[in-house]
């Protein structure tokens, strides 16, 4: 028994030292370990967990689509590869310039230059140098990003107009929130940096399209590499905006402008076409124009310089921005007001010996042999000045003004575009306010064919053609048909509204529609460029003097200095027996509404009659 015991103990104590012995070598182990790791690697190991750090990366969100009336994008998001570096992180700017510079073929001193000096938190937080890398030059960064520690690349939402300049000026542009901007309440929750739209409907619609930013934080090494994300708040895109407006459409009134003479000047002025029933916007174009895109991420000193500086002022949009005198396509709205005023009837005529005496002024009719005897269907088909001259005075301008207002000239439509102007129909009251002088009866015969003082935007010509069309009634613009979030679900639609009535009984304007058709349909009418196989169409041309005649009735057209020609307009709607569609097109320095303006009319009715017939027969239709 004794000896047994004995025998365990001597077993016990040999694995206790094993024990022992295993316990003192992994205590060696660690103990050589921490010595490496402290005193042989410790100044390396401090330096490198040092440089590490927690960088909280901001996860913009996508800004919300916009479409036309068909669902087809015409703005959206698209990602855009950034080339970043990061200050505190940059142990050797000057190699980093180099080979970046040699990567892009960019000059070292541009990429140096775009790097502000960044003191504080700011030291680690990333610089754009470029913004938006091709796939070229992201795989050249990305295959030497090693070498280059403070290099970093990010993959950011940048936006994206798919059609280019069309309908530029009615989308807008975006742009950084200006310092200004930041000090107004509306942009209380934005911080310098924040993209904002700045112009057109993307300004208009900035909270809807804006989105939410979402952000994660992340671990970083020296060389900028994420190493760990710690935390992630994914970004909720913008809401999506369809719109009134007509793709297709729109690209045929473009493609129009551009459709010149060889030899000729590119085509500027503006095309706008609305549903006359309802108003909505069908389309807005406005030339010259631009590239929103240039805007998206930060519009470079050149392209500005270029566009600002141009004589033209691509920027401006024509269609609501500027006003110009109308011209003949004016004589519709008096032709209106001489009947509802009883000045004329269907039959009362006038003699038009080519020219009209009122006091010791003579005016000249377009036609220098005159008309002859005219009367109301007549002066409107062949545009005879003389009638408008002899029975605008009868009815003087205080009643012109009034009933040209009620056809919504001279007046902001509300259409929700910034910087609308606002026009001006003359008045006795407004000479006297804005002059001091009196009104002169001399001055209503300039104003009964749409000169003098009378200036109308296209878009506010469109919605009086569209009052003639439907039987009076003056339709707000409709430029925006519902909002929708990102999945498509309904957040707000906008009704058709009206501005007013016209006030002009029927029976009257079923006869100016039958004079404005006989424009374009019949014999000796000055529209009939505008004519549409198998479509009824009502138009009436428009000359604006620039300036006076005498100072060019001697040149031929293409001998007048361009900024010396006549304004030319066209405005109608279609089909006569049941309106659907007006249409004003102004070509600026044009010469003639019936060469210039009517063909561009022509093509955007056609497109419009085109789509109807092939939507009846089940055939999509392509687009241009």
């Amino acid at each position: 028994m004794a000896t047994h015991l004995a025998s365990s103990d001597i077993r016990i104590d040999g694995r206790l030292q094993l024990l022992g012995l295993v316990i003192g070598l992994v205590f060696v182990v660690f103990a050589v370990r921490l010595f490496q790791l402290q005193i042989l690697q410790g100044d390396e190991l401090r330096r490198r967990s040092e440089q590490n750090a927690v960088r909280n990366v901001r996860l913009r969100a996508p800004r919300g689509e916009i479409l036309d009336r068909e669902g087809r994008i015409l703005a959206t998001t698209r990602p855009s590869y950034a080339l970043q570096i990061i200050p505190d992180h940059l142990t050797r700017p000057d190699v980093a310039w180099q080979a970046l510079g040699q990567l892009l073929e960019m000059e070292p001193a541009t990429l140096e230059a775009r790097n502000r000096e960044r003191r504080g938190r700011g030291r680690f937080k990333p610089v754009s140098l470029v913004d938006d890398l091709d796939f070229d030059e992201l795989a050249r960064v990305e295959t030497h990003r090693y070498a280059l520690p403070g290099v970093v690349t990010d993959v950011q939402p940048r936006r994206h107009y798919l059609e280019g300049p069309l309908a530029s000026h009615v989308l807008g542009t975006i742009g950084e929130v200006r310092s200004d901007q930041l000090q107004k309440p509306a942009f209380a929750d934005y911080r310098a940096g924040d993209v904002v739209g700045q112009t057109g409907l993307e300004a208009r619609l900035e909270r809807h399209l804006r989105g939410r930013d979402g952000g994660r934080n992340v671990v970083v090494d020296v060389a900028g590499q994420e190493i760990e994300v710690l935390e992630e708040v994914s970004p909720v895109p913008g809401g999506r905006a369809v719109l009134a407006l007509d793709l297709d459409l729109q690209q045929a009134a473009e493609a129009a402008f551009l459709d010149v003479p060889e030899g000729e000047p590119e085509r500027m002025g503006a095309a706008v076409a609305i549903d006359v029933n309802n108003g909505d916007v069908l389309v807005m174009a406005s030339r010259p124009t631009y590239d929103p895109n240039s805007f998206a991420g930060g519009i470079d000193t050149a392209t500005w310089a270029a566009l600002t500086g141009n004589e033209w002022h691509p920027l401006q949009n024509r269609a609501i921005q500027n006003h110009f005198p109308p011209g003949s396509t004016h004589k519709a709205v008096v032709a209106a007001a001489l009947l509802q005023e009883g000045v004329v009837g269907p039959n009362s005529r006038v003699f038009c010996p080519g020219y009209f005496r009122h006091g010791r002024r003579t005016y000249r009719c377009w036609k220098r042999g005159g008309h002859g005897s005219v009367d109301l269907h007549r002066a409107l088909r062949e545009s005879c000045d003389v009638y408008f001259y002899t029975f605008g005075v009868q009815l003087g301008i205080d009643r012109l003004a009034k009933y040209a207002r009620s056809f919504g000239l001279g007046s902001k439509s509300g259409i929700g575009l910034p910087a609308e102007a606002s026009g001006l129909v003359p008045s006795s009251e407004w000479k006297k306010k804005r002059f001091s002088e009196p009104w002169y009866p001399g001055e209503t015969v300039s104003a009964a064919i749409g000169q003098g003082f009378n200036l109308y935007t296209p878009l506010q010509l469109a919605l009086a053609y569209a009052a003639i069309a439907n039987g009076g009634k003056v339709p707000k613009p409709r430029l925006i048909l519902r909002l929708e979030s990102r999945s498509g679900e309904v957040l707000d639609t906008v009704p058709p509204e009206t501005l007013g009535e016209v006030g002009v009984a029927p029976e009257y304007l079923a006869m100016v529609r039958r004079g404005l058709e006989a424009v374009v349909e019949e014999r000796g009418g000055t529209g009939a460029r505008a004519r549409v196989e198998g479509v009824r169409v009502a138009g009436k041309t428009g000359t604006a003097q620039v300036v006076r005649l005498e100072l060019t009735e001697d040149q031929k057209d293409d001998e007048i200095p361009i900024r010396y020609r006549d304004h030319a307009w066209f405005a109608a709607f279609a089909p006569v027996e049941a309106p659907e569609i007006a249409v004003a097109v102004f070509i600026e320095h044009g010469l003639h509404g019936a060469t210039a303006a009517a063909p561009v009319a022509q093509r955007i009715l056609a497109r419009y009659f085109e789509k109807k017939r092939a939507a009846s027969a089940g055939v999509p239709v392509a687009v241009d």
